[in-house]
Protein backbone atom coordinates (compact mmCIF):
# COMPACT_ATOMS: atom_id res chain seq x y z
CA UNK A 1 0.00 0.00 0.00
CA UNK A 2 2.77 2.47 0.90
CA UNK A 3 4.70 1.61 -2.29
CA UNK A 4 1.70 2.60 -4.39
CA UNK A 5 1.45 5.99 -2.65
CA UNK A 6 5.20 6.55 -2.96
CA UNK A 7 5.15 5.66 -6.66
CA UNK A 8 2.20 7.99 -7.28
CA UNK A 9 3.93 10.78 -5.36
CA UNK A 10 7.21 10.36 -7.30
CA UNK A 11 5.41 10.29 -10.63
CA UNK A 12 3.52 13.46 -9.72
CA UNK A 13 6.76 15.23 -8.72
CA UNK A 14 8.43 14.13 -11.97
CA UNK A 15 5.56 15.46 -14.07
CA UNK A 16 5.50 18.75 -12.16
CA UNK A 17 9.24 19.15 -12.80
CA UNK A 18 8.94 18.39 -16.51
CA UNK A 19 6.24 20.98 -17.21
CA UNK A 20 8.46 24.03 -16.48
CA UNK A 21 11.42 22.41 -18.24
CA UNK A 22 9.49 22.01 -21.49
CA UNK A 23 8.02 25.50 -21.50
CA UNK A 24 11.15 27.51 -20.62
CA UNK A 25 12.45 28.11 -24.17
CA UNK A 26 9.00 28.20 -25.73
CA UNK A 27 7.30 30.61 -23.33
CA UNK A 28 9.56 32.07 -20.66
CA UNK A 29 12.49 33.22 -22.82
CA UNK A 30 10.31 34.99 -25.43
CA UNK A 31 8.19 36.54 -22.66
CA UNK A 32 11.24 37.83 -20.81
CA UNK A 33 12.62 39.20 -24.08
CA UNK A 34 9.33 41.02 -24.65
CA UNK A 35 9.28 42.46 -21.13
CA UNK A 36 12.93 43.60 -21.31
CA UNK A 37 11.98 46.26 -23.82
CA UNK A 38 13.57 45.23 -27.12
CA UNK A 39 10.40 46.12 -29.00
CA UNK A 40 9.69 47.11 -32.57
CA UNK A 41 6.46 48.15 -34.25
CA UNK A 42 5.35 45.19 -36.41
CA UNK A 43 3.23 47.50 -38.58
CA UNK A 44 6.13 49.70 -39.71
CA UNK A 45 9.12 47.32 -39.85
CA UNK A 46 9.86 48.00 -43.53
CA UNK A 47 9.50 51.78 -43.22
CA UNK A 48 12.16 52.79 -40.70
CA UNK A 49 14.60 51.54 -38.10
CA UNK A 50 16.82 48.51 -37.98
CA UNK A 51 14.58 46.29 -40.11
CA UNK A 52 14.04 48.63 -43.06
CA UNK A 53 14.34 46.60 -46.29
CA UNK A 54 17.77 47.83 -47.42
CA UNK A 55 19.19 46.86 -44.00
CA UNK A 56 18.08 43.20 -44.16
CA UNK A 57 20.50 40.40 -44.93
CA UNK A 58 24.13 40.01 -43.92
CA UNK A 59 26.40 42.81 -42.71
CA UNK A 60 30.06 42.35 -41.88
CA UNK A 61 31.14 43.81 -38.52
CA UNK A 62 34.55 45.44 -37.86
CA UNK A 63 35.61 42.47 -35.67
CA UNK A 64 35.11 40.02 -38.58
CA UNK A 65 31.81 38.58 -37.32
CA UNK A 66 28.59 39.13 -39.26
CA UNK A 67 25.14 40.32 -38.30
CA UNK A 68 22.11 38.91 -40.10
CA UNK A 69 18.81 40.78 -39.92
CA UNK A 70 15.60 39.03 -40.96
CA UNK A 71 11.84 39.43 -40.76
CA UNK A 72 9.45 36.49 -40.40
CA UNK A 73 5.94 37.04 -41.70
CA UNK A 74 3.15 34.86 -43.00
CA UNK A 75 4.33 32.84 -44.94
CA UNK A 76 7.93 33.74 -45.68
CA UNK A 77 11.25 34.85 -44.29
CA UNK A 78 12.76 38.10 -45.59
CA UNK A 79 15.29 37.83 -47.10
CA UNK A 80 14.39 34.45 -48.51
CA UNK A 81 18.02 33.35 -48.69
CA UNK A 82 21.08 34.73 -46.95
CA UNK A 83 24.82 34.21 -47.20
CA UNK A 84 27.26 33.96 -44.31
CA UNK A 85 30.98 33.10 -44.21
CA UNK A 86 32.17 29.76 -42.84
CA UNK A 87 33.80 29.66 -39.41
CA UNK A 88 32.75 33.18 -38.43
CA UNK A 89 30.42 34.12 -35.54
CA UNK A 90 26.96 35.03 -36.86
CA UNK A 91 24.70 37.33 -34.81
CA UNK A 92 21.12 36.71 -35.93
CA UNK A 93 18.54 39.42 -35.23
CA UNK A 94 15.02 38.57 -36.34
CA UNK A 95 11.54 39.91 -35.68
CA UNK A 96 8.02 39.02 -36.74
CA UNK A 97 5.58 41.24 -38.57
CA UNK A 98 2.45 39.31 -37.69
CA UNK A 99 2.47 36.04 -35.72
CA UNK A 100 4.65 33.77 -33.61
CA UNK A 101 7.19 31.86 -35.69
CA UNK A 102 10.04 29.48 -34.91
CA UNK A 103 13.03 29.58 -37.26
CA UNK A 104 14.91 26.27 -37.37
CA UNK A 105 18.12 25.53 -39.30
CA UNK A 106 17.99 21.94 -40.52
CA UNK A 107 20.92 19.66 -39.64
CA UNK A 108 21.85 21.90 -36.67
CA UNK A 109 20.68 22.46 -33.11
CA UNK A 110 19.87 26.10 -33.85
CA UNK A 111 16.29 27.30 -33.37
CA UNK A 112 14.93 30.79 -32.67
CA UNK A 113 11.44 31.64 -31.38
CA UNK A 114 10.18 34.88 -32.98
CA UNK A 115 7.39 37.03 -31.53
CA UNK A 116 5.76 40.10 -33.09
CA UNK A 117 6.98 43.33 -31.55
CA UNK A 118 10.23 41.84 -30.18
CA UNK A 119 13.71 41.26 -31.55
CA UNK A 120 14.93 37.70 -31.12
CA UNK A 121 18.68 37.17 -31.10
CA UNK A 122 20.88 34.12 -31.54
CA UNK A 123 24.58 33.47 -31.91
CA UNK A 124 25.38 30.93 -34.61
CA UNK A 125 28.49 29.59 -36.32
CA UNK A 126 28.77 27.29 -39.30
CA UNK A 127 32.15 25.50 -39.60
CA UNK A 128 32.14 24.76 -43.35
CA UNK A 129 30.56 25.85 -46.60
CA UNK A 130 27.18 24.39 -47.46
CA UNK A 131 23.46 25.10 -47.50
CA UNK A 132 21.12 24.88 -44.54
CA UNK A 133 17.40 24.79 -45.21
CA UNK A 134 15.41 26.87 -42.78
CA UNK A 135 11.81 26.21 -41.87
CA UNK A 136 9.16 27.59 -39.54
CA UNK A 137 8.29 25.09 -36.80
CA UNK A 138 5.49 27.15 -35.21
CA UNK A 139 2.10 26.81 -36.88
CA UNK A 140 1.38 30.31 -38.20
CA UNK A 141 -1.61 29.79 -40.47
CA UNK A 142 -2.82 28.05 -43.61
CA UNK A 143 0.39 28.69 -45.59
CA UNK A 144 2.70 27.53 -42.79
CA UNK A 145 3.83 24.44 -44.72
CA UNK A 146 5.43 26.68 -47.39
CA UNK A 147 7.37 28.91 -44.97
CA UNK A 148 10.90 27.93 -45.93
CA UNK A 149 14.14 29.67 -46.83
CA UNK A 150 17.84 28.92 -46.98
CA UNK A 151 21.10 29.97 -45.38
CA UNK A 152 24.15 29.46 -47.59
CA UNK A 153 27.58 29.29 -46.01
CA UNK A 154 30.39 30.35 -48.35
CA UNK A 155 34.15 30.04 -47.78
CA UNK A 156 35.45 32.79 -45.49
CA UNK A 157 37.84 34.22 -48.11
CA UNK A 158 35.06 34.47 -50.73
CA UNK A 159 32.64 36.44 -48.54
CA UNK A 160 34.36 39.89 -48.39
CA UNK A 161 34.40 40.07 -52.21
CA UNK A 162 30.59 39.80 -52.42
CA UNK A 163 28.54 42.93 -53.02
CA UNK A 164 25.92 43.82 -50.39
CA UNK A 165 23.01 42.81 -52.64
CA UNK A 166 24.64 39.40 -53.21
CA UNK A 167 24.92 38.81 -49.44
CA UNK A 168 21.21 39.36 -48.89
CA UNK A 169 19.71 37.27 -51.66
CA UNK A 170 22.12 34.41 -52.48
CA UNK A 171 22.89 35.74 -55.95
CA UNK A 172 26.18 33.83 -55.83
CA UNK A 173 25.90 30.11 -56.51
Amino acid sequence: MNWRKLRTFLLTVLILCLIPATRYYQIDVPLLRFLKGTRVDPLSLHLSGEFVENNLGTEQNPDGSVTVRMIAEQYLFIPHCILVPAGVPVHLRITSADAVHSLVFNDTDYAVKVLPGTISEAKLQFPRAGEYKTVCREFCGAGHYAMRSALKVVPRDQFPALRLEERGNCAVQ
